[in-house]
Order: C-alpha cells, then structure tokens, then sequence
C-alpha cells in the first residue's frame, strides 16, 4: 500500500511539473497553526507557477511556497502580491469577481482575497496531509475543492463552511481530482485518473461516474463554445465529448507530451500547453489539433490571453508569452 501511494504521489506531482523542479513528489506543508507568509522575492515571477486566473482585468498566477504574483496590463508586466498567508504550494486559482477569489493548494491550504489578489488570508485548512489541486466557483456562494485520494469538499456560503464529499464510489473513491470545470448552465465536470470523469447535473449534489476510452490520468478540461466537452492529460491525449459526456473520441494530438492547461479564445480558437514546452491549437472545434514545442522545452502548466493576442504562459520557470502560430 504505502509503495502504491509513493506512486501515486508521484503522478499528481509531474501533472504541474513540481517533481522536476524541486526532485520531490511533495512539498512539506506549513502547519496551519503558524500561519506563515510566503516570501518576498526579488525573482518571484520566475518561480515555478502551476496557475493562471483573471480578476476583472487583472492576471493573477499562483505556485510555489506561496508565490502569487499580478499584472495590470495583460502580462506586459508583473510584480508579487503584498501579502500571502502560506508558504504551502499553490496549485489552483479562481476569482467570483475582479476583487474577490480563492487560492488552493498543498496542507489543505484555502486562501481568499478581497481585493483583486493584493492580499490573502486564510479562509479553511482541509488538513495538512489534503493536496488539493483545483478550486471552480460558479457564483458569488457556490464552490467546490478537490484533490489527490478523492478529497473534495464544497460551499454553499461563499467559503465561510465547507462540506467533505466524495464523487466516487467502490475503486472510485480514492481517486486524484485534478480539475473541476462546467458548462455555463450546464454540468460540472471532474477530470481525475485511471480515465476517469464524474458529471454532476445537479451542481454538485449527486455524480455519476464516465469511463473513458484512455485510461491514464486527465489533468484538465474544459466546455467549448460548440456545446461540447474537451479532457486532456497524460501523454498528448485529448478527448472531446459531443454530448456532455455521454460519448468521447480520443483526438490525436502527435505528440506524447502531456497537457496540465487550456483554454479557450474569443474566435474558438483552442489552446493547449504541457510538459516538455507543448503548446497545441485547434481551430476546427478540437476535431484536429496543431502542436509545435518551444525552443526551451519547458514545462508549461497555465496558459491565457494577453496583449495583442499573444498568449501568456505559466510554468516551471515562470511567466512568459507565447505567440500564438497561423493556422
């Protein structure tokens, strides 16, 4: 049991790149008792950042031993937040609004901001053995946590409580919730391992559970503006759903690289960014995808728009862009 765990450990460390960087699967947590502040740093947009959210017109990335670093000009350029109340790895990050948002990660770390991102403070501990690894609010009240060995919780009060639930059931249970995401008006998803998706139809109440035609672990989705549903995850795999989940296809990518993030662009334009420096595109709807890797091979794990349409990235080395190729 314990080597399955190490293993398993493993696994959900390389979805955001940390195990390379720092050769550990985990970074010990700080215990919630003493509060700590994460760092000033003078080279805080160069460390590795797992997360990328907007705040209004505000970007806000979030990673290591607490770093949260904010841009007021769509990535041109970047400075660190004033006050952070962690130093436990940050791994998900998410704004109801331009001032108010919610931060997750290692020890069962729950931070919330009041102020677009300027300062954090401790808003629930989970517990230090909890890895959570995403945060999706679908308004002002209604969120839900989740994490590694089918840790999830949600609130219904904007944040001030918090209940533990579990989407799975049987070999299900335990296992590691890596992105929560919903289509406007629609069901929210949780993308997890071993192939694995649960939909919820009733925002959150009860989930069924989807097998998939791939069974690695799925680090990350999204709704498309088509009305369909796109997974994505280890080595180059991405699976579009037409129907909500009810049926998927796994669509060549021609690479191995594995995708951690993804978004969506104005003109329906698809991007993905993963290990190794890959980025790919789609302008058909995720029927056929474009995927080149950058020249520093980086491992890259958020990515969203910035000025001019270049894209901005986030990975083990930072904040950066990305010129988004002619189809």
């Amino acid at each position: 049991m314990i080597a399955r765990a190490s293993h398993r450990c493993l696994a959900f460390a390389l979805v955001v790149g940390i195990a390379t960087a720092l050769g550990a699967s985990a970074q010990p947590a700080t215990p919630a008792k003493e509060a700590a502040s994460a760092f000033q740093a003078r080279l805080a947009t160069k460390a590795p950042l797992l997360a990328l959210a907007r705040a209004g017109t505000r970007l806000v990335a979030v990673g290591d031993w607490g770093t949260v670093v904010l841009s007021d000009d769509l990535g041109k350029t970047w400075r660190q937040a004033k006050s952070v109340a962690t130093r436990s790895m940050l791994t998900s990050v998410a704004f109801v609004d331009a001032k108010r948002g919610y931060a997750v990660g290692h020890g069962g770390t729950v931070l919330e901001t009041s102020d677009g991102g300027e300062t954090w403070t401790r808003n629930h501990d989970a517990g230090a053995d909890v890895v959570l690894l995403t945060i999706w609010f679908e308004n002002a009240d209604h969120g839900i946590a989740a994490g590694a060995f089918g840790f999830a919780m949600s609130t219904h009060d904007g944040g001030r409580t918090w209940k533990e639930f579990t989407p799975g059931a049987g070999d299900d249970r335990d296992r590691h919730l890596n992105a929560v995401f919903a289509a406007p008006g629609g069901p929210v998803f949780i993308a997890a391992e071993a192939g694995t998706v649960f939909r919820s139809s009733d925002g959150g109440a009860s989930w069924a559970t989807l097998r998939l035609p791939y069974d690695g672990s799925l680090w990350g989705g999204m709704a498309l503006k088509g009305g369909g549903v796109l997974v994505h995850g280890m080595r180059g795999h991405v699976l579009r759903s037409p129907d909500q989940g009810k049926t998927w296809i796994d669509v060549p990518t021609g690479t191995d690289k594995s995708w951690t993030g993804g978004l969506q662009l104005a003109d329906g334009t698809i991007v993905l960014v993963g290990l190794g420096g890959a980025v790919a595109t789609s302008t058909d709807d995720a029927h056929t995808f474009r995927t080149t890797i950058r020249p520093e091979r980086q491992t890259l794990s958020a990515v969203t728009i910035g000025p001019t349409g270049q894209l901005v990235v986030a990975g083990l080395s930072g904040i950066g862009t990305h010129a988004l190729a002619a189809p």
